[in-house]
């Protein structure tokens, strides 16, 4: 049975409700769900790239499975806890799945070109890659906000 965006955001919401009233605070703000869900979907990414390589995978081919398999747990957050009520149905449900896969592909693009230029500057590579998440984090959060979820 389809529960409808309304029902999601009934059925969150009483969850959320329960919880003490700093963390319900904070789940008022999407940026915040977001932040939670990166982080949940980084852990996904994170632990399926250090099994595979335990497994003898080649690096370069685990990390693309763990950054896929971290997009696919993010687009199910996203879906039904950041932006609870937005999912498409039929054709522009494709057209939504795609557009998070373009923004995921954006924030990839925007980490390894900015690793890339500020290492190559001189900046160590750990603060490089601190920036990248950063600006990355941002750019994908509104444009998945206001472009994909809008």
């Amino acid at each position: 049975m389809e529960r409808s965006g309304a029902d999601r955001r009934s059925t969150i919401g009483s969850w959320i409700g329960n919880l003490p009233a700093p963390l319900a605070l904070l789940n008022r703000f999407s940026i915040t769900r977001y932040l939670l869900a990166s982080i949940v979907s980084l852990a996904f990414d994170v632990a399926l790239f250090m099994i595979l390589v335990a497994l003898l995978f080649d690096p370069g081919w685990a990390s693309a499975a763990g950054y896929s398999a971290g997009i696919v747990v993010h687009w199910f957050i996203s879906l039904n806890f950041v932006f609870p009520g937005k999912r498409r149905e039929g054709a522009a449900l494709q057209v939504q799945r795609f557009g998070f896969i373009a923004t995921a592909l954006l924030g990839l693009g925007i980490t390894v070109s900015m690793v890339s230029g500020l290492t190559s500057a001189g900046v160590l590579p750990v603060l490089a890659k601190a920036a990248a998440v950063g600006v990355s984090f941002f750019a994908v959060y509104f444009a998945r906000k206001y472009g994909v979820f809008r």
